[in-house]
């Protein structure tokens, strides 16, 4: 069998694995694309840690990065392990081993909150960044919750009692609508159509995803979101928002209703985390907690330190021209 084969099968008998670690989610956002699995066994073969990645390939370099839409990647280790700190470390550096095996220039992978393998990965040389997502843990008591909005997005909520929520927004129209609000900001939007078509048709057989549009009275949409659950999480992974009903307080509305679809659902909400000020400081008026997670990243090769550089920069003109 092979490392994908063996990885779907442990895959299915976790307790738990994230959404974004799952082998039909890493077909679905590297469709088209390169990806593969190490595995650590111990001595009787069995699998006691995995790190599902996609690689990519520039000249003669090859590099990893985290897919499209994935917040979370990296090593997960299996249950019975993560009680030993020096068995978490071992996975670790078999996993360090294997991956300079496949002579990269670059990797780059973000852990789920809480990972144990952070601190084994920079003693094997690997740089570890704090990276901040938001949760809302707690949606038991919905009043209370709303109570502790922040007074501006109560404000907000006030001015969107006229708009309402809708279920029935088709991928084709969700996608066309987040192209035309990225275009009233004059950007381009990250992800093409059929990477989202093919994306939405995995979770929705799998029933793990949902599209909210808000609506008023005319079937105008100002805003929606694509979002996309596991067994412990619902996350908001695609919000978007119109600039021509900006003062409307659709946004706040949206937020509220991905929260209330996440209590139906008996998962913890996810906003996805930004590094971004502004995102950030949305996310903390829902009375959100901040949870931290790493970025693992390892230079192989010190010429592609430049092609990163020379991209920042490309990407820098794209957004000022």
């Amino acid at each position: 069998m092979t490392n994908k084969q063996r990885y779907t099968e442990w895959a299915a008998a976790q307790e738990y694995l994230p959404l974004t670690m799952q082998p039909w989610w890493m077909e679905a956002v590297c469709a088209g694309k390169e990806w593969d699995v190490l595995l650590a066994e111990n001595d009787q073969g069995e699998i006691m840690g995995a790190m599902p990645y996609l690689i990519r390939k520039r000249l003669w370099m090859r590099y990893i990065v985290m897919p499209q839409q994935t917040q979370i990647g990296g090593i997960w280790v299996a249950s019975q392990y993560t009680e030993d700190q020096w068995q978490v470390a071992e996975i670790c550096r078999m996993l360090a081993e294997q991956l300079d095996s496949l002579h990269l220039a670059y990797y780059y992978q973000q852990y789920a909150p809480k990972s144990l393998c952070v601190e084994p990965m920079q003693a094997l040389g690997f740089k570890a960044r704090e990276r901040i997502t938001y949760r809302i843990n707690d949606l038991s008591d919905l009043n209370a919750l709303i109570g502790r909005f922040s007074k501006n997005k109560k404000r907000q909520l006030q001015k969107a009692l006229s708009l309402h929520a809708d279920y029935s927004m088709s991928p084709e129209d969700f996608y066309r609508f987040h192209t035309t609000c990225m275009a009233e900001q004059r950007k381009a939007i990250t992800y093409s159509r059929e990477f989202f078509l093919v994306l939405e048709r995995k979770l929705h057989r799998l029933n793990q995803c949902a599209i909210i549009a808000i609506k008023d009275a005319d079937n105008h949409t100002h805003a929606a979101a694509f979002l996309a659950w596991d067994n412990k999480l619902m996350y908001y992974l695609i919000p978007c928002y119109s600039l021509e009903f900006k003062n409307s307080g659709a946004g706040a509305l949206l937020v509220l209703e991905s929260i209330k679809l996440a209590r139906e659902k008996q998962v913890h909400f996810d906003f996805e985390g930004s590094m971004v000020r502004s995102i950030a400081n949305h996310y903390k008026q829902f009375g959100s907690e901040p949870y931290k997670y790493y970025s693992i990243e390892k230079y192989y090769h010190p010429i592609f330190r430049l092609a990163l550089f020379f991209n920042h920069l490309r990407n820098l003109r794209y957004r000022i021209s």
